[in-house]
């Protein structure tokens, strides 16, 4: 998969006057992820004139530019020839971020109660729904399954600050959940969601669709930038960063707020160094071995 991935040529095509789209493959991966990472940070580095933003996402990554001055198919020739100069990277000098969630939260559980009539299963939670149709026991073993492996963090976007992220685990272990039949109109701040093979965090209050697991006390996104670990940029997340989510009581979930308030909160941020290939031939103790960072 990663060599025919590696071979296989990226499509293009512009978006109006101001953007230009790349479709690095027809599937989501870490391989096409990896790729897509190697592309946008060559472009990166051509520095040039009139690019204005580089964004990647999952498997594709979208350019805003300036046509008054980088012409449109200028700028795709010069992306062209940094993809055939690219070398897909294969390990990746990131970061490792212990998130605690207060799972089955009373907020995220009234909101949800307000909106069965747009859930696939208005009979039961968000919760229970996704523990029987992922075949366990019940709430506390999906909640084991989803805090029991690390998270990748592959896009963020939507609104500002909220992270795509998949679990680190076999792709028959995936935890898979549709969305609502249709969104809310309410979501709590610093949810826990999850649609398709896709875990976020709803980094503010508003609309959405993916289910709902619980809260974090952790904020993501401050343009005050009051907490240290929001110093460097308002918004915390990043292509590339490793999530381990940590459970958490209602006690250390009010005292975590506190702390927040008062401004003394921080989050377990460890370096690591994340590598593709020992992922790809050891899904279960390599991801193992990334947890063992945070201890």
């Amino acid at each position: 998969m990663a060599e025919s991935l590696a071979t296989t040529p990226i499509r293009y095509s512009f978006g109006a006057d101001e953007h230009l789209f790349a479709e690095v493959s027809d599937s989501m991966s870490l391989e096409a992820f990896f790729k897509g990472m190697a592309v946008t940070r060559a472009v990166e580095r051509l520095a040039l004139e009139g690019v204005l933003d580089v964004c990647l996402a999952n498997a594709s990554f979208q350019i805003r530019f300036d046509p008054d001055r980088i012409a449109p198919d200028a700028l795709l020739e010069a992306v062209r020839g940094a993809e055939a100069q690219a070398v897909a990277e294969r390990s990746l000098q990131t970061r490792i971020i212990e998130i605690p969630v207060l799972y089955n939260d009373p907020w995220t559980h009234e909101t949800l109660m307000r909106f069965r009539d747009r859930h696939q299963d208005p009979a039961s939670t968000d919760l229970e729904y996704a523990a029987r149709i992922n075949g366990l026991a019940d709430v506390e073993a999906f909640i084991a399954a989803h805090s029991g492996a690390p998270w990748f963090v592959s896009m963020v976007g939507f609104v500002a600050g909220l992270p795509f992220m998949f679990q680190m685990v076999e792709r028959e272990r995936q935890l898979q959940v549709p969305k609502y039949l249709r969104p809310r109109t309410d979501t709590p701040k610093l949810t826990l969601g999850h649609g398709g093979c896709f875990g976020c965090i709803y980094s503010v209050r508003g609309a959405g669709g993916y289910q709902m697991f619980g809260v974090t006390p952790a904020p993501i996104y401050d343009p005050q930038q009051t907490l240290n670990y929001l110093k460097a940029h308002m918004v915390f997340f990043r292509p590339g960063d490793i999530v381990q989510f940590k459970p958490i009581d209602r006690r250390a979930y009010d005292q975590a707020v506190a702390d927040v308030e008062e401004g003394r909160f921080d989050l377990r941020i460890r370096p690591v160094e994340f590598s593709l290939d020992a992922f790809l031939a050891d899904p279960v103790g390599y991801p193992k071995s990334l947890q063992e960072v945070l201890a």
